[in-house]
């Protein structure tokens, strides 16, 4: 093992990295002229105190922790990578607690854990196109999680004037101080406690399609050439299950 990847597990880098990850994104909050769009909708959701998902690509994972609101707990799947530790190592300092697992480790454990906490009234974080990808296309896993726990998903994204693009398979978005930023809001989509495979599919459809489509809009609000999905992945049973 090299000493990079030896660092990279150490508990103490990872930690240090994710202090320096939060600060860094208080800088970008702070520094940046902010407007949220169709935001109403989310807030309706929390005042009324009903179970709440919260769906955004990989990509633009960076600033989602600076919405982090006083009004309910939030939680985070974090995928088991050792890059997730080091996402994750970050949460707390914003409130924000992590679960780690995805579709192709510790699914079943996260599931369980997600739909506790939303029993208990957090407010559930999720990339549906993560922690592989495909780029921009969403995985069932979180529809089932809505079905299961009869919460509501709500999209967001964002795009600032700003910005790093990393040559990743999500193509990371690293939003820099100083940026003029929007965070674009979807209406709710519910799924039926006893919905079929088309409602299913139909559901995660209409969320590949609105995130994919706020993506678009923020980019181009913000100046910026907007970053296209990754072809579609093959529709196997794994893909259409996982989280």
């Amino acid at each position: 093992m090299s000493a990079i990847k030896r660092l990279g597990r150490s508990r103490a880098v990872q930690r240090l990295v994710g202090l320096l990850a939060s600060l860094y994104i208080r800088l970008v909050h702070l520094t940046g002229r902010w407007e949220h769009r169709n935001d109403a909708p989310l807030r309706a959701l929390i005042a009324s105190g009903a179970p709440l998902i919260v769906a955004f690509w990989h990509g633009r994972l960076l600033m989602i922790p600076a919405l982090r609101v006083r009004e309910r707990p939030a939680v985070v799947l974090i995928s088991q990578h050792r890059d997730g530790a080091l996402i994750a190592s970050a949460m707390p300092h914003f409130g924000i607690e992590a679960i780690r697992g995805s579709s192709t480790r510790g699914g079943d454990a996260a599931l369980r854990q997600l739909l506790r906490r939303i029993r208990e009234g957090y407010a559930a974080c999720i990339t549906p196109d993560g922690p592989r990808g495909p780029r921009m296309r969403a995985s069932a896993g979180i529809v089932h999680l809505a079905r299961l726990s009869g919460a509501a998903i709500i999209p967001v994204t964002y795009g600032v004037s700003r910005r790093r693009v990393l040559k990743s398979w999500d193509r990371f978005i690293i939003a820099l101080p100083f940026s003029r930023g929007v965070f674009c809001w979807g209406d709710p989509i519910r799924v039926p406690r006893n919905g079929s495979d088309a409602d299913i599919e139909q559901a995660r459809q209409a969320l590949e399609e609105t995130l994919n489509t706020l993506s678009e809009t923020a980019d181009r609000l913000c100046g910026q050439e907007p970053i296209s999905p990754a072809p579609p992945a093959e529709d196997t049973d794994e893909k259409r299950r996982g989280l």
